[in-house]
C-alpha cells in the first residue's frame, strides 16, 4: 500500500479527520487532543496510532506527555496524488470544453 493510500484510508474516519483538524495549527498533547471529543482517551489513542502509521502525524515525548504534530510526509504524499488527479481532470475538462465548442 502506498503512503497516499494509507493516508486517505486513515482519513476515511471522521474522528481521525477531527483529530487532524485539532493539530492543524500546533502540536498538542494526547490529553488535549482527547479533550472535547466524544470518544474515550483509549479510542483517541487508537486513532492516533492509525494516523501515525499513515505518516499523517508524529508523536514525541515531552517529559511525561506524548505530543502529536502533523507529519508533512503523509500530507505531501496525498498532495502528490491529488496533483496527479488534478492534471488528468484539467486535461479531460479541456477536451470536453473543446468538444462543446465544436458541436455548437
Amino acid at each position: 500500500m502506498t503512503d497516499s493510500e494509507k493516508a486517505f484510508n486513515a482519513l476515511g474516519d471522521p474522528m481521525r479527520r477531527a483529530i487532524l483538524e485539532k493539530l492543524r495549527n500546533n502540536p498538542l498533547a494526547v490529553a488535549d487532543i482527547a479533550d472535547g471529543l466524544p470518544v474515550t482517551r483509549p479510542a483517541v489513542s487508537q486513532h492516533l496510532k492509525v494516523l501515525k502509521d499513515a505518516k499523517l502525524i508524529r508523536v514525541h515525548r515531552k517529559g511525561t506527555r506524548s505530543v502529536c504534530e502533523i507529519d508533512p510526509e503523509g500530507i505531501i504524499a496525498m498532495r502528490f496524488y491529488l496533483d496527479s488527479m488534478w492534471d488528468s481532470a484539467l486535461t479531460a475538462f479541456k477536451q470536453f470544453a473543446e468538444n462543446q465548442q465544436e458541436n455548437e
